[in-house]
Protein backbone atom coordinates (compact mmCIF):
# COMPACT_ATOMS: atom_id res chain seq x y z
CA UNK A 1 0.00 0.00 0.00
CA UNK A 2 2.87 2.30 0.77
CA UNK A 3 4.58 1.78 -2.56
CA UNK A 4 1.26 2.63 -3.68
CA UNK A 5 0.61 5.81 -2.21
CA UNK A 6 4.37 6.99 -3.45
CA UNK A 7 4.12 6.23 -6.67
CA UNK A 8 0.52 8.48 -6.90
CA UNK A 9 2.61 10.87 -5.10
CA UNK A 10 4.83 10.55 -8.05
CA UNK A 11 1.97 10.80 -10.55
CA UNK A 12 0.50 13.81 -8.73
CA UNK A 13 3.49 15.65 -9.03
CA UNK A 14 3.92 14.48 -12.91
CA UNK A 15 -0.48 15.78 -13.59
CA UNK A 16 1.11 18.98 -12.29
CA UNK A 17 2.76 19.54 -14.90
CA UNK A 18 2.08 22.65 -16.96
CA UNK A 19 1.44 20.43 -20.42
CA UNK A 20 -0.03 17.71 -19.06
CA UNK A 21 -2.15 20.27 -16.49
CA UNK A 22 -3.31 22.12 -19.88
CA UNK A 23 -4.57 19.43 -21.37
CA UNK A 24 -6.68 17.84 -18.33
CA UNK A 25 -8.15 21.21 -18.14
CA UNK A 26 -8.74 21.23 -21.31
CA UNK A 27 -10.38 17.60 -21.03
CA UNK A 28 -12.57 18.60 -18.20
CA UNK A 29 -13.75 21.79 -19.24
CA UNK A 30 -14.76 20.26 -23.00
CA UNK A 31 -16.33 17.73 -21.04
CA UNK A 32 -18.67 19.93 -18.77
CA UNK A 33 -19.22 21.71 -21.94
CA UNK A 34 -20.70 18.12 -23.59
CA UNK A 35 -22.14 16.81 -20.10
CA UNK A 36 -24.58 19.98 -20.23
CA UNK A 37 -25.23 19.93 -24.05
CA UNK A 38 -28.34 17.47 -24.26
CA UNK A 39 -27.99 14.73 -26.47
CA UNK A 40 -23.97 14.29 -27.27
CA UNK A 41 -22.54 12.55 -24.12
CA UNK A 42 -19.19 11.45 -23.53
CA UNK A 43 -19.17 9.16 -25.87
CA UNK A 44 -19.30 10.93 -28.86
CA UNK A 45 -17.00 13.75 -27.57
CA UNK A 46 -14.39 11.10 -27.15
CA UNK A 47 -14.98 9.72 -30.76
CA UNK A 48 -14.52 12.92 -32.27
CA UNK A 49 -11.89 14.20 -30.33
CA UNK A 50 -9.70 10.88 -30.27
CA UNK A 51 -7.53 12.30 -34.06
CA UNK A 52 -6.66 15.26 -31.81
CA UNK A 53 -4.81 12.74 -29.37
CA UNK A 54 -2.60 11.27 -32.16
CA UNK A 55 -0.38 14.71 -32.17
CA UNK A 56 0.13 14.54 -28.07
CA UNK A 57 2.39 12.61 -25.99
CA UNK A 58 0.50 9.60 -24.44
CA UNK A 59 -0.10 10.58 -21.26
CA UNK A 60 -1.28 13.54 -22.17
CA UNK A 61 -3.62 12.36 -24.83
CA UNK A 62 -4.99 9.93 -22.03
CA UNK A 63 -5.48 12.76 -19.46
CA UNK A 64 -7.44 14.92 -21.76
CA UNK A 65 -9.48 11.66 -23.47
CA UNK A 66 -10.06 10.47 -19.29
CA UNK A 67 -10.71 14.31 -18.98
CA UNK A 68 -13.39 14.42 -21.23
CA UNK A 69 -15.12 11.62 -19.86
CA UNK A 70 -15.53 11.96 -16.36
CA UNK A 71 -15.97 15.42 -16.91
CA UNK A 72 -19.14 14.84 -18.59
CA UNK A 73 -20.45 13.03 -16.05
CA UNK A 74 -20.46 16.06 -13.54
CA UNK A 75 -21.84 17.96 -16.72
CA UNK A 76 -24.93 16.25 -17.14
CA UNK A 77 -26.63 16.92 -14.47
CA UNK A 78 -26.96 20.92 -15.22
CA UNK A 79 -29.32 19.92 -18.42
CA UNK A 80 -31.02 17.36 -16.71
CA UNK A 81 -32.35 19.93 -13.85
CA UNK A 82 -32.90 22.66 -15.38
CA UNK A 83 -34.26 21.71 -18.93
CA UNK A 84 -35.68 18.09 -18.20
CA UNK A 85 -33.48 16.73 -20.86
CA UNK A 86 -30.19 14.65 -19.96
CA UNK A 87 -27.13 15.53 -21.41
CA UNK A 88 -26.87 11.13 -21.59
CA UNK A 89 -28.79 8.29 -20.71
CA UNK A 90 -26.68 8.28 -17.50
CA UNK A 91 -28.19 11.45 -15.97
CA UNK A 92 -31.69 10.81 -17.24
CA UNK A 93 -32.66 9.71 -13.60
CA UNK A 94 -31.84 13.00 -12.39
CA UNK A 95 -34.32 14.38 -14.70
CA UNK A 96 -37.01 12.36 -12.05
CA UNK A 97 -36.18 15.30 -9.15
CA UNK A 98 -34.14 17.38 -10.92
CA UNK A 99 -36.72 19.26 -12.70
CA UNK A 100 -39.44 19.15 -10.20
CA UNK A 101 -36.73 20.57 -7.69
CA UNK A 102 -35.83 23.80 -10.36
CA UNK A 103 -39.85 24.02 -10.80
CA UNK A 104 -39.89 24.75 -7.27
CA UNK A 105 -37.49 27.50 -7.08
CA UNK A 106 -34.01 24.94 -6.13
CA UNK A 107 -32.07 24.57 -8.98
CA UNK A 108 -29.34 26.17 -7.25
CA UNK A 109 -29.53 23.76 -4.41
CA UNK A 110 -29.97 20.98 -6.74
CA UNK A 111 -26.48 21.82 -8.85
CA UNK A 112 -24.85 21.90 -5.79
CA UNK A 113 -25.65 19.12 -4.32
CA UNK A 114 -24.77 17.39 -7.49
CA UNK A 115 -21.69 18.78 -7.87
CA UNK A 116 -20.73 18.07 -4.12
CA UNK A 117 -21.71 15.10 -4.53
CA UNK A 118 -20.19 14.06 -7.57
CA UNK A 119 -16.55 15.58 -6.13
CA UNK A 120 -17.16 13.02 -3.31
CA UNK A 121 -18.16 9.75 -5.01
CA UNK A 122 -14.95 10.45 -7.21
CA UNK A 123 -12.42 11.09 -4.64
CA UNK A 124 -13.66 7.71 -2.91
CA UNK A 125 -13.50 5.87 -6.52
CA UNK A 126 -10.37 7.18 -6.95
CA UNK A 127 -8.89 5.67 -3.67
CA UNK A 128 -10.31 2.12 -4.50
CA UNK A 129 -8.74 2.70 -7.87
CA UNK A 130 -4.97 3.16 -6.25
CA UNK A 131 -5.49 0.74 -3.67
CA UNK A 132 -7.19 -2.48 -6.55
CA UNK A 133 -5.61 -1.43 -9.64
CA UNK A 134 -1.76 -3.24 -8.42
CA UNK A 135 -2.67 -6.10 -6.65
CA UNK A 136 -5.19 -6.86 -9.48
CA UNK A 137 -2.51 -6.26 -12.19
CA UNK A 138 -0.17 -8.69 -9.92
CA UNK A 139 -2.51 -11.50 -9.94
CA UNK A 140 -3.73 -10.86 -13.92
CA UNK A 141 -0.16 -11.62 -14.71
CA UNK A 142 -0.19 -14.97 -13.84
CA UNK A 143 -3.13 -15.32 -15.86
CA UNK A 144 -3.01 -17.62 -19.37
CA UNK A 145 -4.89 -16.64 -22.75
CA UNK A 146 -7.51 -19.05 -22.06
CA UNK A 147 -8.83 -16.71 -18.83
CA UNK A 148 -8.05 -13.73 -20.95
CA UNK A 149 -10.43 -14.96 -23.66
CA UNK A 150 -13.20 -15.76 -20.96
CA UNK A 151 -12.35 -12.59 -19.61
CA UNK A 152 -13.53 -10.69 -22.37
CA UNK A 153 -16.30 -12.64 -23.47
CA UNK A 154 -17.92 -12.01 -20.02
CA UNK A 155 -17.48 -8.01 -20.54
CA UNK A 156 -19.19 -8.92 -24.33
CA UNK A 157 -21.69 -10.89 -22.27
CA UNK A 158 -22.40 -8.52 -19.88
CA UNK A 159 -22.70 -5.48 -22.46
CA UNK A 160 -25.67 -6.97 -24.18
CA UNK A 161 -27.52 -7.89 -21.26
CA UNK A 162 -27.65 -5.03 -19.60
CA UNK A 163 -28.56 -3.21 -21.94
CA UNK A 164 -32.28 -1.58 -22.00
CA UNK A 165 -34.20 -3.32 -24.34
CA UNK A 166 -33.84 -6.61 -26.61
CA UNK A 167 -31.01 -9.30 -26.01
CA UNK A 168 -31.43 -10.11 -29.95
CA UNK A 169 -30.93 -6.94 -31.03
CA UNK A 170 -27.97 -6.96 -28.33
CA UNK A 171 -26.22 -10.10 -29.66
CA UNK A 172 -26.71 -9.29 -33.39
CA UNK A 173 -25.22 -5.46 -32.59
CA UNK A 174 -22.16 -7.41 -30.86
CA UNK A 175 -21.84 -9.76 -33.95
CA UNK A 176 -21.64 -6.93 -36.13
CA UNK A 177 -18.94 -5.12 -33.88
CA UNK A 178 -16.66 -8.59 -34.19
CA UNK A 179 -16.97 -8.97 -37.88
CA UNK A 180 -16.04 -4.90 -38.31
CA UNK A 181 -12.92 -6.15 -35.86
CA UNK A 182 -11.95 -9.04 -37.71
CA UNK A 183 -11.86 -7.25 -41.39
CA UNK A 184 -8.90 -6.86 -43.31
CA UNK A 185 -5.49 -8.72 -43.21
CA UNK A 186 -4.94 -11.81 -40.37
CA UNK A 187 -1.89 -10.91 -38.63
CA UNK A 188 -0.97 -14.45 -38.39
CA UNK A 189 -1.53 -15.85 -41.90
CA UNK A 190 -2.01 -12.54 -44.03
CA UNK A 191 -5.30 -14.12 -45.12
CA UNK A 192 -7.78 -10.78 -46.16
CA UNK A 193 -10.76 -11.22 -44.44
CA UNK A 194 -13.97 -9.58 -45.10
CA UNK A 195 -12.39 -6.99 -47.86
CA UNK A 196 -14.92 -7.96 -50.56
CA UNK A 197 -11.44 -7.10 -52.77
CA UNK A 198 -11.42 -3.96 -51.58
CA UNK A 199 -8.13 -2.37 -51.52
CA UNK A 200 -8.97 0.16 -48.78
CA UNK A 201 -10.13 -2.48 -46.61
CA UNK A 202 -6.75 -4.47 -46.40
CA UNK A 203 -6.32 -2.90 -43.38
CA UNK A 204 -8.96 -3.25 -41.59
CA UNK A 205 -12.07 -0.92 -40.38
CA UNK A 206 -10.29 2.62 -38.33
CA UNK A 207 -11.53 2.71 -34.98
CA UNK A 208 -11.81 6.61 -35.40
CA UNK A 209 -14.09 6.45 -38.34
CA UNK A 210 -16.22 3.56 -36.55
CA UNK A 211 -16.19 5.25 -33.30
CA UNK A 212 -16.79 8.76 -35.35
CA UNK A 213 -19.60 8.22 -37.41
CA UNK A 214 -21.70 5.54 -35.13
CA UNK A 215 -21.66 8.02 -31.97
CA UNK A 216 -20.27 11.17 -33.03
CA UNK A 217 -22.23 11.93 -36.45
CA UNK A 218 -25.42 10.18 -35.65
CA UNK A 219 -25.75 12.09 -32.94
CA UNK A 220 -25.58 15.07 -34.40
CA UNK A 221 -28.27 13.68 -36.72
CA UNK A 222 -30.82 12.57 -34.33
CA UNK A 223 -30.51 15.54 -32.25
CA UNK A 224 -30.59 18.72 -35.37
CA UNK A 225 -34.21 18.29 -35.54
CA UNK A 226 -34.67 19.65 -31.63
CA UNK A 227 -36.19 23.01 -31.13
CA UNK A 228 -33.70 26.11 -29.14
CA UNK A 229 -33.80 26.02 -26.07
CA UNK A 230 -35.35 29.69 -25.74
CA UNK A 231 -36.77 29.81 -22.44
CA UNK A 232 -33.23 29.23 -21.00
CA UNK A 233 -33.00 32.85 -20.83
CA UNK A 234 -35.03 33.20 -18.19
CA UNK A 235 -32.76 30.68 -16.29
CA UNK A 236 -30.69 32.63 -13.55
CA UNK A 237 -28.65 30.78 -11.23
CA UNK A 238 -26.65 32.80 -8.72
CA UNK A 239 -24.21 31.90 -6.38
CA UNK A 240 -25.79 32.45 -3.33
CA UNK A 241 -28.82 30.32 -4.60
CA UNK A 242 -26.19 27.49 -4.63
CA UNK A 243 -26.05 27.09 -0.75
CA UNK A 244 -28.46 24.56 0.23
CA UNK A 245 -30.65 24.32 3.58
CA UNK A 246 -29.73 22.37 6.72
CA UNK A 247 -32.68 19.63 5.68
CA UNK A 248 -31.18 19.74 2.43
CA UNK A 249 -27.42 18.51 3.68
CA UNK A 250 -28.79 16.20 6.03
CA UNK A 251 -30.75 14.14 3.87
CA UNK A 252 -27.65 14.14 0.90
CA UNK A 253 -25.07 13.25 3.14
CA UNK A 254 -26.21 9.45 3.65
CA UNK A 255 -27.00 8.98 -0.31
CA UNK A 256 -24.09 10.15 -1.39
CA UNK A 257 -21.76 8.06 0.66
CA UNK A 258 -24.37 4.58 -0.25
CA UNK A 259 -23.74 6.33 -3.80
CA UNK A 260 -20.26 6.66 -3.60
CA UNK A 261 -19.84 2.76 -2.88
CA UNK A 262 -22.56 1.44 -4.99
CA UNK A 263 -21.15 3.37 -7.96
CA UNK A 264 -17.57 2.54 -7.33
CA UNK A 265 -18.12 -1.35 -6.94
CA UNK A 266 -20.98 -1.33 -10.21
CA UNK A 267 -18.02 0.59 -12.20
CA UNK A 268 -15.79 -2.49 -11.89
CA UNK A 269 -18.27 -4.80 -13.56
CA UNK A 270 -17.56 -4.96 -17.79
CA UNK A 271 -20.30 -3.25 -19.02
CA UNK A 272 -21.82 -1.86 -16.40
CA UNK A 273 -21.12 1.52 -18.04
CA UNK A 274 -22.38 4.60 -15.65
CA UNK A 275 -25.71 4.44 -16.22
CA UNK A 276 -26.83 0.93 -14.58
CA UNK A 277 -25.59 2.13 -11.29
CA UNK A 278 -27.29 5.62 -11.30
CA UNK A 279 -30.46 3.76 -11.86
CA UNK A 280 -29.60 1.62 -9.06
CA UNK A 281 -28.17 3.78 -6.64
CA UNK A 282 -31.76 5.67 -7.38
CA UNK A 283 -33.84 2.50 -6.66
CA UNK A 284 -32.31 1.88 -3.51
CA UNK A 285 -32.60 5.26 -1.76
CA UNK A 286 -36.00 4.96 -2.91
CA UNK A 287 -36.60 1.52 -1.67
CA UNK A 288 -34.89 2.50 1.32
CA UNK A 289 -36.61 5.92 2.22
CA UNK A 290 -39.35 6.30 4.99
CA UNK A 291 -40.98 8.56 2.63
CA UNK A 292 -40.49 7.08 -1.04
CA UNK A 293 -43.67 8.84 -1.90
CA UNK A 294 -41.01 12.40 -2.27
CA UNK A 295 -39.51 10.50 -5.21
CA UNK A 296 -40.07 11.97 -8.60
CA UNK A 297 -41.59 15.13 -6.67
CA UNK A 298 -38.23 17.00 -6.04
CA UNK A 299 -36.37 14.88 -3.24
CA UNK A 300 -33.13 16.09 -3.01
CA UNK A 301 -32.07 12.33 -2.65
CA UNK A 302 -32.94 11.55 -6.03
CA UNK A 303 -30.50 14.06 -7.49
CA UNK A 304 -27.52 13.19 -4.72
CA UNK A 305 -27.25 9.44 -5.14
CA UNK A 306 -27.41 8.87 -8.49
CA UNK A 307 -25.05 11.60 -9.97
CA UNK A 308 -22.72 10.57 -6.63
CA UNK A 309 -22.98 7.00 -8.17
CA UNK A 310 -22.30 7.21 -12.03
CA UNK A 311 -19.24 9.49 -11.26
CA UNK A 312 -18.15 6.68 -8.75
CA UNK A 313 -18.36 3.92 -11.65
CA UNK A 314 -16.52 6.59 -14.36
CA UNK A 315 -13.25 6.42 -12.19
CA UNK A 316 -13.33 2.56 -11.02
CA UNK A 317 -14.74 1.89 -14.89
CA UNK A 318 -10.62 2.20 -15.52
CA UNK A 319 -9.31 -0.66 -13.09
CA UNK A 320 -10.50 -3.86 -15.65
CA UNK A 321 -9.88 -1.05 -18.38
CA UNK A 322 -6.05 -0.71 -17.78
CA UNK A 323 -5.17 -4.01 -15.58
CA UNK A 324 -7.05 -6.54 -17.47
CA UNK A 325 -7.45 -4.82 -20.55
CA UNK A 326 -11.40 -5.75 -20.65
CA UNK A 327 -12.92 -2.28 -21.19
CA UNK A 328 -16.05 -1.22 -18.18
CA UNK A 329 -18.33 0.44 -21.28
CA UNK A 330 -17.97 1.65 -24.26
CA UNK A 331 -16.16 4.93 -23.72
CA UNK A 332 -13.76 2.57 -21.96
CA UNK A 333 -13.30 0.63 -25.08
CA UNK A 334 -12.46 3.89 -27.10
CA UNK A 335 -9.50 4.31 -24.38
CA UNK A 336 -8.63 0.97 -24.70
CA UNK A 337 -7.91 1.99 -28.41
CA UNK A 338 -6.92 5.22 -27.65
CA UNK A 339 -3.84 3.26 -25.39
CA UNK A 340 -2.92 0.70 -28.34
CA UNK A 341 -2.87 3.90 -30.66
CA UNK A 342 -0.32 5.24 -28.98
CA UNK A 343 1.76 1.68 -28.53
CA UNK A 344 1.04 0.55 -25.16
CA UNK A 345 -0.72 -2.51 -24.42
CA UNK A 346 -3.23 -2.46 -21.47
CA UNK A 347 -3.28 -5.32 -19.36
CA UNK A 348 -1.39 -6.48 -16.53
CA UNK A 349 1.77 -5.58 -17.54
CA UNK A 350 0.89 -1.70 -17.93
CA UNK A 351 1.90 -0.80 -14.76
CA UNK A 352 5.08 -2.49 -14.52
CA UNK A 353 6.37 -1.58 -18.22
CA UNK A 354 4.74 2.16 -18.07
CA UNK A 355 4.20 3.33 -14.86
CA UNK A 356 4.80 6.96 -15.83
CA UNK A 357 1.62 6.60 -17.80
CA UNK A 358 -0.54 4.96 -15.27
CA UNK A 359 -0.01 6.81 -12.42
CA UNK A 360 -0.03 10.17 -13.92
CA UNK A 361 -3.49 9.37 -15.65
CA UNK A 362 -4.12 8.75 -11.31
CA UNK A 363 -2.72 11.46 -10.84
CA UNK A 364 -4.61 13.46 -13.05
CA UNK A 365 -7.76 12.28 -11.29
CA UNK A 366 -7.16 14.37 -8.01
CA UNK A 367 -6.44 17.41 -10.15
CA UNK A 368 -9.34 16.83 -12.54
CA UNK A 369 -12.01 16.42 -10.21
CA UNK A 370 -10.46 19.57 -7.80
CA UNK A 371 -10.78 21.41 -11.32
CA UNK A 372 -14.54 20.69 -11.63
CA UNK A 373 -15.16 21.68 -8.32
CA UNK A 374 -13.85 24.61 -9.76
CA UNK A 375 -15.97 25.18 -12.91
CA UNK A 376 -19.45 23.54 -11.89
CA UNK A 377 -19.83 25.91 -8.90
CA UNK A 378 -18.27 29.50 -9.13
CA UNK A 379 -19.09 29.16 -13.16
CA UNK A 380 -22.17 27.70 -13.27
CA UNK A 381 -23.62 30.85 -14.62
CA UNK A 382 -21.56 30.42 -18.02
CA UNK A 383 -22.73 26.18 -18.34
CA UNK A 384 -26.48 27.55 -18.59
CA UNK A 385 -25.50 30.39 -20.85
CA UNK A 386 -24.22 27.46 -22.82
CA UNK A 387 -27.67 26.29 -22.83
CA UNK A 388 -28.70 29.22 -25.13
CA UNK A 389 -26.31 28.62 -28.27
CA UNK A 390 -28.76 27.92 -31.01
CA UNK A 391 -28.81 24.36 -32.41
CA UNK A 392 -29.05 25.17 -35.91
CA UNK A 393 -25.83 26.77 -35.57
CA UNK A 394 -23.75 24.40 -33.17
CA UNK A 395 -24.65 20.89 -34.28
CA UNK A 396 -23.73 22.12 -38.02
CA UNK A 397 -20.66 23.30 -36.57
CA UNK A 398 -20.04 19.88 -35.01
CA UNK A 399 -20.05 18.20 -38.16
CA UNK A 400 -17.82 20.78 -39.73
CA UNK A 401 -15.62 19.73 -36.89
CA UNK A 402 -15.79 16.20 -37.46
CA UNK A 403 -15.14 16.19 -40.85
CA UNK A 404 -11.80 18.26 -40.30
CA UNK A 405 -10.99 15.68 -37.60
CA UNK A 406 -11.33 12.55 -40.14
CA UNK A 407 -9.71 14.29 -42.45
CA UNK A 408 -6.16 15.33 -40.46
CA UNK A 409 -5.86 11.34 -39.75
CA UNK A 410 -4.71 10.48 -43.00
CA UNK A 411 -5.24 13.20 -45.28
CA UNK A 412 -7.74 11.13 -47.42
CA UNK A 413 -11.52 12.55 -48.31
CA UNK A 414 -12.12 8.75 -48.05
CA UNK A 415 -12.02 8.51 -44.98
CA UNK A 416 -14.38 11.83 -44.54
CA UNK A 417 -17.19 9.64 -46.92
CA UNK A 418 -16.42 6.70 -44.62
CA UNK A 419 -17.41 8.81 -41.08
CA UNK A 420 -20.68 10.44 -42.87
CA UNK A 421 -21.46 6.44 -43.98
CA UNK A 422 -20.98 5.29 -40.50
CA UNK A 423 -22.79 7.88 -39.42
CA UNK A 424 -25.92 7.55 -41.38
CA UNK A 425 -25.62 3.92 -40.65
CA UNK A 426 -25.59 4.43 -36.84
CA UNK A 427 -28.63 7.49 -37.11
CA UNK A 428 -30.69 4.49 -38.83
CA UNK A 429 -30.18 1.67 -35.86
CA UNK A 430 -30.59 4.46 -33.58
CA UNK A 431 -34.41 4.45 -35.43
CA UNK A 432 -34.55 1.27 -35.47
CA UNK A 433 -34.00 0.68 -31.15
CA UNK A 434 -30.43 -0.66 -31.63
CA UNK A 435 -27.80 0.35 -29.21
CA UNK A 436 -24.84 0.79 -30.86
CA UNK A 437 -22.62 0.61 -27.70
CA UNK A 438 -22.34 -3.45 -27.93
CA UNK A 439 -20.99 -2.52 -31.53
CA UNK A 440 -18.02 -0.82 -30.38
CA UNK A 441 -17.30 -3.12 -27.56
CA UNK A 442 -17.50 -5.79 -30.14
CA UNK A 443 -15.55 -4.13 -32.48
CA UNK A 444 -12.66 -3.29 -29.97
CA UNK A 445 -12.78 -6.56 -28.10
CA UNK A 446 -13.22 -8.77 -30.96
CA UNK A 447 -9.48 -9.21 -32.62
CA UNK A 448 -7.99 -9.57 -28.78
CA UNK A 449 -10.34 -12.39 -28.12
CA UNK A 450 -9.23 -13.76 -31.76
CA UNK A 451 -5.67 -13.52 -30.77
CA UNK A 452 -6.19 -14.93 -26.91
CA UNK A 453 -8.64 -17.71 -28.44
CA UNK A 454 -6.27 -19.00 -31.05
CA UNK A 455 -2.83 -18.55 -28.77
CA UNK A 456 -5.09 -21.21 -26.46
CA UNK A 457 -5.97 -23.63 -28.66
CA UNK A 458 -2.14 -23.59 -30.20
CA UNK A 459 -1.29 -24.29 -27.13
CA UNK A 460 -3.74 -27.14 -26.34
CA UNK A 461 -3.60 -28.96 -29.97
CA UNK A 462 -7.08 -27.69 -30.26
CA UNK A 463 -8.66 -29.04 -27.35
CA UNK A 464 -11.65 -27.06 -26.11
CA UNK A 465 -11.81 -28.68 -23.05
CA UNK A 466 -8.61 -25.85 -21.54
CA UNK A 467 -11.27 -23.56 -21.29
CA UNK A 468 -13.09 -25.43 -18.59
CA UNK A 469 -10.23 -27.40 -16.62
CA UNK A 470 -8.62 -24.23 -15.95
CA UNK A 471 -10.75 -22.85 -13.01
CA UNK A 472 -10.48 -19.54 -13.12
CA UNK A 473 -11.25 -19.66 -17.15
CA UNK A 474 -14.58 -22.23 -15.92
CA UNK A 475 -16.08 -19.77 -13.47
CA UNK A 476 -16.08 -17.14 -15.99
CA UNK A 477 -17.68 -19.30 -18.44
CA UNK A 478 -20.39 -20.24 -15.90
CA UNK A 479 -21.21 -16.71 -15.32
CA UNK A 480 -21.12 -15.81 -19.18
CA UNK A 481 -23.78 -18.96 -19.14
CA UNK A 482 -25.76 -17.55 -16.47
CA UNK A 483 -26.00 -14.23 -17.81
CA UNK A 484 -27.30 -15.59 -20.86
CA UNK A 485 -29.99 -17.89 -19.42
CA UNK A 486 -30.89 -15.01 -17.28
CA UNK A 487 -31.59 -12.86 -19.79
CA UNK A 488 -32.96 -15.52 -22.47
CA UNK A 489 -35.64 -16.88 -19.48
CA UNK A 490 -36.38 -12.94 -18.97
CA UNK A 491 -37.39 -12.69 -22.51
CA UNK A 492 -39.35 -15.72 -23.12
CA UNK A 493 -41.42 -15.77 -20.64
CA UNK A 494 -42.21 -12.28 -21.17
CA UNK A 495 -41.02 -11.20 -17.46
CA UNK A 496 -37.34 -9.77 -17.67
CA UNK A 497 -37.13 -7.51 -15.21
CA UNK A 498 -35.46 -4.30 -16.69
CA UNK A 499 -32.75 -2.54 -14.16
CA UNK A 500 -35.21 1.03 -13.28
CA UNK A 501 -38.20 0.41 -12.10
CA UNK A 502 -41.33 1.53 -14.23
CA UNK A 503 -41.21 5.10 -13.69
CA UNK A 504 -38.01 5.47 -14.22
CA UNK A 505 -37.43 3.25 -17.61
CA UNK A 506 -40.28 5.53 -18.20
CA UNK A 507 -38.54 8.25 -17.83
CA UNK A 508 -35.37 7.23 -19.90
CA UNK A 509 -37.56 6.04 -22.44
CA UNK A 510 -39.37 9.26 -23.01
CA UNK A 511 -36.06 11.45 -23.69
CA UNK A 512 -34.77 8.89 -25.93
CA UNK A 513 -37.56 9.10 -28.15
Amino acid sequence: MMESLASMGGGILHALDPMTLLYCFVGVTVGTFVGVLPGIGPLATVSMLLPLTFYLEPTQALVMLAGIYYGSQYGGSTASILLNLPGDAGAAVTCLDGYPLARQGKAGTALFVTTIGSFIGGCFAITVLVLLAPPLGRIAVSMSSAEYFSMMLLGIIAAVTLVNGSVLKGVAMVALGLVLGLMGTDVMSGTIRFAFDIPYLYDGASLVLVAMGLFGVSEVLASMGAADNDWVASQKIRLRNLIPSRDDMNRSWAPIARGSVLGSIMGIVPGAGTTIPAFLSYAFEKRVSRTPERFGKGAIEGVAAPETANNAAAQTAFIPTLTLGVPGGPTMALMLGALMIHGITPGPQLITQHPDVFWSLVGSFWVGNLMLLVLNLPMVGIWVWMLKIPYRILYPGILVFICLGVYSVNYSFVDVIMVCAFGVVGYILMLLRFEPAPLLLGFVLGPMMEENLRRTLLISNGDFSVFIERPVSAGLLLVCAGLLAMSLWGAVSGRRKKLPPSDESMAIEAHKA
